[in-house]
């Protein structure tokens, strides 16, 4: 399956407008503009180059640029299969243990397999062991069980996609909003993302229509680009 960066931008947009209760994970916590702090500047380094210094357990600056950009969107991704907030950090954990020990082995070759591709088997097989060990435990009411996950499983790859996509605009979004005045981003997240009319934005962020338009071009191409750069150092 084919996401793009603007069907992302559509999934988080459609996102924003639905209730706050009922909004993906990725915008739930107050930690970070979209949830999550993250600490990375807009040039970044390919992605096969941070593969290659995860190998280096010492490297702490390549461990935590993984982290930032990745546990975000696994959280989310078991918070949607129905875990707590304490469980699907504690899935979370275990991939990242279990990326730590399969990273000095691990070959990077784009041609044979992506590594979004790699990141979901971990992640599958992490939740798959969660929900063997709930089905041994006496069941609470509340708690999601392996039934429910097994009957969703088909859609998982799917999802799992989506989501990551979903992810990486958000962590784009972090690295260049640093790069527009307020008034050009204004222009783009209320009319792009929250659905505002362009007329009423104009006038209160001080733009002509014409010029709200073309602020939020800018960012959208800007957005998209960063976005689609890093899709294919991948």
């Amino acid at each position: 399956m084919i996401f793009t960066a603007d069907d992302a931008l559509r999934f988080i947009a459609a996102d924003f407008r639905t209730e706050p209760t009922q909004r993906t994970s990725f915008w739930l916590s107050s930690r970070g503009f979209f949830g999550y702090a993250v600490c990375m500047g807009a040039n970044q380094e390919t992605q096969p180059s941070l593969l290659l210094r995860l190998r280096d357990p010492g490297d702490d600056a390549a461990w935590s640029r993984f982290v930032s950009i990745y546990t975000p969107l696994i959280v989310a991704f078991c918070r949607g299969r129905g875990l707590s907030e304490t469980d699907a950090a504690d899935v979370a954990q275990d991939v990242l243990k279990s990326v730590a020990g399969a990273i000095p082995r691990f070959t990077y070759d784009p041609e044979r397999s992506s590594f979004r591709n790699w990141l979901f088997t971990v992640v599958r097989s992490k939740l798959s062991n969660f929900f063997a060990a709930q089905a041994r435990q006496p069941r609470r009411a509340g708690e999601t069980t392996v039934q429910h996950y097994a009957e969703n499983e088909p859609a998982l790859e799917e999802t799992w996609h989506r989501e990551y996509q979903a992810n990486l605009v958000r962590w784009a979004a972090e690295q260049i909003r640093v790069e527009f005045k307020d008034a050009t981003w204004n222009a783009f997240w209320r009319t792009a993302i929250l659905g505002e009319a362009p007329e009423q934005v104009a006038t209160e962020v001080g733009l002509s229509v014409n010029a709200l338009y073309i602020a939020r071009s800018r960012v959208t191409t800007r957005l998209r680009q960063l976005i689609e750069t890093v899709e294919h150092e991948r």
